[in-house]
């Protein structure tokens, strides 16, 4: 269509730093994001991810370090001049202008011509699907309505970069849900670069192509969704993404297995290369990875008694003490019975254990 953007250029920053006084936002940061793609930061408040979109939106200026779109250094350059969109939270569109000011608004600042102006803006409303909107105002517009206006507000100029600041913070659950779709769908037709900033878990999983988890002004570890959940490098990744049941082990004397006190089969995961004997190492299991009932052959088996049990819609959620490791360890079962029920009862007695591929070593900090 006459708004797809030019070829996706790529977004490179190389050793971002920034500080606050004695207080270090970010930390030699390094972050490439392939031309096309959509990259999440994902992280606590107070992690830098925030502090990192606004280097490159050009609101802060970086202690050190640089940020390239393509070829082109525009680490020193006014947010004007970095030929970026951005999505902001609360939206920002102007209540005094209609839908259609609000889309041209950019435009009319670089004083393109009104048949252009025009032109664009009504491809724009056929993109986010309110061609029959363009002269209500953003109070007449539900949430998710005004969204779509803010992103194609940013998106009529022909960024390079899309940037988006927890677009979807403001909606309810359920609108949220939707717009993740909408988002991700309208990005990925566009085929436009994408930096997205939020502390939501499922949304980083779901919009993006790779997630990159911040702590203290650093990324802890970059992937694909499937590989950071799945195979998280550190504790902080393990339970920040998600939840996750975390064990000390200690590495067998022939220094290829972990074990675990108290299981009929010590071996609670084997190793992908030997470690020193006796050395404690950290495990992550994550609860839906966890059997009850029947154990695993391979794995380890520990007995253990329901103490909680939580209907969850097309899951149910076990809290499970289990006496050899001296604690309880949470369970998450697909459901199998009629709705609202639960196939484990408090007080309970089963079995609890895990096949050796499901469980992580990760790093303890």
């Amino acid at each position: 269509m006459s708004t797809a953007l030019e070829k996706a250029t790529n977004l490179r920053l190389s050793g971002i730093s920034k500080s606050y006084g004695k207080a270090m936002a970010v930390r030699g940061l390094d972050l490439e994001i392939d031309g096309g793609h959509l990259v999440a930061l994902l992280g606590p408040s107070g992690c830098g991810k925030t502090t990192t979109l606004r280097m490159v939106a050009g609101f802060e200026r970086p202690d050190a370090g640089s940020i390239r779109i393509g070829a082109a250094e525009i680490t020193h350059l006014p947010p004007h001049r970095r030929n970026l969109g951005m999505v902001f939270q609360n939206y920002s569109l102007f209540p005094h202008r209609t839908v259609a000011e609000n889309i041209a608004f950019g435009l009319r600042m670089a004083k393109v011509g009104a048949a252009e102006r025009d032109r664009r803006c009504a491809d724009m409303l056929d993109l986010i699907q309110l061609q029959s909107r363009g002269d209500m105002y953003p109070a007449q517009l539900s949430g998710g309505q005004q969204q779509r206006v803010a992103l194609a507000r940013s998106l009529v100029v022909n960024p390079k970069v899309l940037l988006l600041d927890e677009p979807l913070g403001a909606l309810d659950k359920s609108l949220r849900e939707s717009m993740q779709f909408e988002i991700r769908g309208m990005q990925q037709r566009l085929g436009i670069t994408t930096l997205l900033v939020t502390h939501d878990q499922e949304e980083a999983l779901s919009m993006s192509d790779r997630v990159a988890v911040m702590s203290n002004g650093r990324i802890l570890q970059i992937g694909t969704p499937s590989e950071v959940y799945d195979r998280p490098q550190t504790r902080f990744v393990a339970e920040f993404l998600g939840t996750s049941n975390i064990f000390e082990g200690t590495v067998s004397p022939d220094g290829v297995a972990l074990m675990l006190p108290g299981g009929a089969v010590p071996a609670a995961v084997r190793l992908d290369r030997p470690q020193q004997p006796g050395a404690t190492l950290t495990l992550s299991v994550r609860p839906e990875r966890m059997t009850l009932g029947v154990a695993p052959a391979n794995g380890p088996q520990f007995e253990a008694r329901i103490t909680g049990a939580v209907f969850r819609g097309n899951y149910a959620a076990y809290q499970v003490d289990v006496p050899s490791l001296k604690r309880e360890l949470f369970v998450y079962r697909q459901a199998d019975g009629p709705l609202g029920s639960v196939s484990f009862g408090l007080g309970e007695e089963t079995a609890l254990g895990w096949a050796p591929e499901d469980a992580v070593i990760v790093r303890p900090e």
